[in-house]
């Protein structure tokens, strides 16, 4: 009996290290998916290039007339003529209206025979006073006949002068008839028409003229924004085109820009009382009249150029309690940091980085909801140009 016993604890210690031995050889199906969720989780990141940059800034305008000109009469009348056709450029001098011209002729013509009356009246007192002024040396004539004819004389002279001022003025008048352009542009909508009676120097215009070339863009920026910018231009950090004037591109609405460069002039400013913004004025040559007064655009400034500029997608930056930009990052053993950085400006959908981050640096991009700082990921490199951007040089 003992020989049996010995024998049955023999061979059950055979088969338990036999079932041990062979679980060890095969894990079970749990343990094979424990392993397979141990795998580093993927995640797309950008690799910051250095990029040679030149910076931009943009300041919203509206274009604005050079020159405008109200037409008005300067004397009363039927109009019996319109000389222009509405939206067409005019020449300075071009006569635009016709006032019925009668009355003003028939004064002038009165004017002018009022003048040659004085002018022979004078003529018979000045010989009258020169005869006496010779004979008052022989006593033929008394002091007082000599007297009277001098001042007789004198007063002839005067009536002459006010008959000729009379006629020139009844001539002006006449001129005034022809209402004529006082500028060159383009001449709007005419406010009358033929038949009309207007009155000189009323208070509705007839027709305006704006003077489109060259034209006006007129900025609007903070008093804070505007002293930037002479710091800037002081600095030589904008391109300039006199002392006192920077060289600026314009950007018009359908997002082309116009084909000639203007000056801004920091000279002449005006401070909105109500808003404490200040408007700085462009000027541009409109020689094809591309440009019309109204238009909403944008005045562009030329800035430093930055030879390893490094550029940091918003998409990819989150802020700490503090305020602070940062970013995750996978670093060369394939793992997550957290890295704060300074920004310079926004750049349309990126950030201009001061310090923090270097050339090289993989940014996670995509996938950052499900990693965090310190696991170990399968960093996939993707082109920073498949990202949402727009120009990178311009600061909005």
């Amino acid at each position: 009996m003992q020989h049996y016993s010995t024998l049955f604890r023999a061979t059950s210690f055979a088969l338990l290290t036999t079932t041990l031995f062979l679980a060890g050889c095969n894990p079970s199906a749990d343990q094979a998916s424990a392993a397979k969720g141990m795998q580093a989780p993927e995640v797309n990141v950008i690799a910051l290039q250095p990029q040679e940059l030149t910076l931009h800034t943009q300041l919203p305008g509206r274009t604005s007339a050079y020159r405008v000109a109200e037409v008005r009469p300067q004397v009363g009348g039927i109009v019996i003529k319109r000389l222009f056709r509405e939206g067409s450029d005019v020449k300075a001098g071009q006569t635009l209206y016709q006032i019925d011209p009668a009355t003003y002729e028939a004064s002038l013509a009165s004017a002018k025979a009022t003048w040659e009356r004085a002018k022979a009246s004078e003529a018979i007192a000045r010989i009258k006073a020169e005869r006496y002024r010779s004979l008052i040396k022989t006593k033929g004539v008394s002091q007082q006949d000599y007297d009277d004819a001098e001042a007789s004389w004198k007063q002839a002279v005067a009536d002459v002068s006010s008959a000729k001022a009379a006629m020139d003025t009844a001539r002006i008048n006449l001129e005034y008839t022809q209402v004529k352009a006082p500028i060159s542009g383009r001449i709007g909508k005419s406010g009358i028409t033929e038949g009309a009676l207007v009155t000189a120097q009323q208070t509705t215009a007839l027709t305006t003229i704006q003077q489109l070339d060259p034209l006006y863009v007129d900025v609007s920026q903070s008093s804070t924004e505007l002293l930037n910018l002479k710091k800037a231009l002081a600095e030589g950090q904008l391109e300039k085109t006199g002392p006192q004037e920077a060289k600026v591109k314009l950007l018009l609405d359908d997002g082309s820009y116009y084909a000639e460069n203007g000056k801004l002039q920091f000279s002449d400013v005006t401070v909105d009382e109500g808003t404490g913004s200040v408007t700085v004025r462009a000027i541009f040559a409109n020689k094809d009249l591309q440009l019309l007064p109204g238009m909403f655009v944008r005045a562009e400034l030329s800035e430093a150029t930055l030879k390893e500029a490094l550029l940091a997608p918003q998409l990819a930056v989150s802020h700490d309690p503090r305020g602070n930009a940062t970013v995750l990052v996978v670093n060369a053993q394939d793992q997550v940091e957290q890295k704060a950085f300074e920004t310079v400006r926004s750049i349309n959908n990126n950030w201009l980085v001061k310090n923090g981050l270097q050339a090289g640096d993989r940014i996670v991009v995509n996938g950052a909801q499900k990693v965090k700082a310190g696991m170990k990921v399968q960093a996939k490199i993707v082109d920073a140009a498949s990202l949402v951007t727009t120009s990178p040089a311009t600061k909005q």
